[in-house]
């Protein structure tokens, strides 16, 4: 009998965190479940403690081989996945006991479902950390995810549960920049229903030797490059030209990036007074009541860090009858 689902586990030097990890696995309550268990190569002792755990539940089973980095290790795992639904883990958090089984209640209606997280331990943790816990957990619906899907992966990777033959048939891939990310776009670019469960379903250890932390895939130079490439191919597909909300160092980043797809600003709108008049890579820096007049049918990109900030152009751009994600986006 095949389990309902099958929980894609990949292991690096992960011994002190590990037997937490299985065990929030082994205690839930849709008990239905494989845990694929695929050990990166590990010289820390994880391969013998995933190894004496499946001895005592049959439900484990650990996969074993040299250490390749995460996407080759992904995709080994998946192969072995014989459950329709595969849900992602990490070695170093916990799930809550009903994970599984409220996001396979919503796989019903959905491809794809994230849920929200916890961020731990407390005491550690960043005003900046804390902020992206609130914006992460603050999406709620599908809506709401596609609107906010170019700004960060709104999904935290380690919380998604997604169709097994959607998920191989897309594939985890190195491109460059951060896989999950990567992988959520080109799943909504495809169609695919994404979701999320509006509860905190998993505690996300935050440390500094986490791989996002520590591997230049994750650098924030990499989430522009990641960025700019689907917003070329998606949103922007068919246009040379876009209107630029927003020119301080993340708007800079982005039209940087933009033009090496191609994409060159028509017009870049401004608040700061030391923008406006000047123009930047030939487009007139203007500000907000000058857009309509300026913009034609042009998409516009909105690339604004705070979400109070986005929040304010997103009101300000609907009242001027745009409507977001068909007329504008916000990436930042």
């Amino acid at each position: 009998m095949s389990p309902r689902a099958s929980v894609l586990l990949p292991v690096f030097e992960a011994a002190g965190t590990l037997e937490a990890c299985l065990h929030s696995v082994a205690r839930q309550t849709a008990a239905d479940l494989e845990c694929v268990v695929v050990d990166d190569g590990s010289t820390d002792g994880s391969l013998e403690l995933a190894r004496a755990f499946a001895l005592r539940d049959p439900r484990f089973r650990v996969l074993d081989g040299p250490h390749q980095g995460l996407v080759p290790t992904l995709m080994r795992g998946l192969e072995a996945c014989r459950a329709p639904i595969v849900v992602r883990m990490d070695a170093d958090d916990v799930m809550h006991r009903e994970r599984l089984a409220l996001q396979l209640a919503a796989l019903e209606r959905a491809d794809a479902v994230g849920c929200h997280v916890r961020l731990f331990p407390r005491a550690q943790l960043s005003d900046g950390r804390r902020a992206y816990e609130r914006w992460l957990n603050a999406i709620d619906s599908p809506a709401r995810l596609r609107a906010d899907a170019y700004v960060e992966c709104p999904i935290a990777h380690p919380t998604l549960a997604i169709r097994r033959e959607l998920l191989r048939d897309v594939g985890y891939r190195d491109a460059g920049w951060p896989e999950d990310w990567d992988l959520v776009l080109r799943l909504l670019a495809r169609g695919a229903r994404l979701d999320v469960v509006p509860r905190r379903l998993l505690l996300w250890r935050d440390r500094p030797t986490r791989l996002s932390r520590t591997d230049p895939t994750y650098g924030l130079d990499r989430f522009v490059r990641c960025r700019a490439h689907h917003l070329a191919a998606q949103f922007l597909a068919g246009q040379e030209g876009y209107v630029l909300w927003g020119h301080g160092g993340t708007g800079r980043a982005l039209r940087a990036a933009l033009a090496r797809h191609g994409k060159r600003p028509h017009a870049i709108v401004e608040v700061h007074p030391g923008r406006l008049g000047q123009r930047i890579d030939g487009a007139p820096v203007v500000p907000p009541n000058q857009l309509l007049s300026l913009r034609g049918d042009l998409p516009v990109l909105v690339s604004v860090a705070g979400l109070a900030a986005r929040t304010t152009i997103r009101t300000a751009l609907v009242g001027m009858g745009l409507a977001e994600g068909r007329d504008f986006v916000c990436c930042a």
